[in-house]
């Protein structure tokens, strides 16, 4: 791992796009529950350009706030996360050379966090089935948090779950609205490009590196 990597105090993951290459399937599970299900006629790339936050905030964004109850919005957001489990199982896997990255900083005594706008039901279906609890000493999910990213609440609880200044974290995420809320907390990030290119960066003076995936840090 290289050894500017090592000066930082925590490591700090967004889960979906930056642990597992899963973006894709959520946008057609998204695509089909909002078009299909509820009638949105959005087109991929819209579906995509909604892909942050949590599921309540995005049917909200789509639909404005007074078309579904909270009951409803935890119906559908439920329905979409069973199509996307289903049809991602056979493709879970970590992406390559994370296993050996979580080792190293486990070895290196970094601790790590996972900070993601995805719900607990998502969360413990990655880790439950990598068998990946043991490695974090925090998770922060959508359950925990008022506002998602691009808040930077997410990344900020992560710090202080950790014990860790802020400015010491180095965040890995694949969204821009991550980027942002980890800029707004202060962290610098490395940015996986797994569903967004670089381009989509420029904007933020965080993003220190770029990367397919984790095997240039091996």
């Amino acid at each position: 791992m290289p050894q500017k990597l090592l000066s930082y105090e925590a490591f700090l993951f967004d889960l979906n796009g930056t642990m597992i290459d899963d973006m894709q399937y959520h946008v057609v599970a998204w695509s089909d529950m909002l078009n299909n299900v509820l009638g949105a006629g959005l087109s991929y790339e819209e579906v995509k350009a909604q892909m942050y936050g949590k599921n309540e905030e995005l049917l909200v964004r789509v639909f404005g706030p007074d078309r579904f109850t909270k009951e409803e919005m935890l119906k559908y957001s439920m329905e979409k996360e069973r199509r996307y489990q289903a049809a991602f199982l056979p493709q879970l896997r970590l992406i390559d050379g994370l296993g050996e990255v979580l080792t190293m900083a486990k070895n290196a005594r970094i601790p790590m966090a996972i900070g993601s706008a995805a719900n607990m039901f998502n969360i413990n279906f990655v880790l439950d089935n990598l068998e990946l609890h043991a490695v974090f000493d925090a998770i922060i999910s959508a359950d925990d948090v008022e506002i998602s990213k691009p808040d930077p609440d997410t990344y900020l609880k992560c710090a202080f779950a950790l014990g860790v200044n802020p400015a010491r974290c180095l965040v890995f995420e694949d969204a821009p609205k991550g980027v942002e809320a980890a800029w707004r907390a202060g962290m610098d990030c490395i940015v996986l490009t797994t569903l967004h290119e670089k381009q989509d960066f420029v904007s933020y003076p965080n993003a220190i590196g770029f990367m397919k995936d984790y095997t240039v840090l091996l």
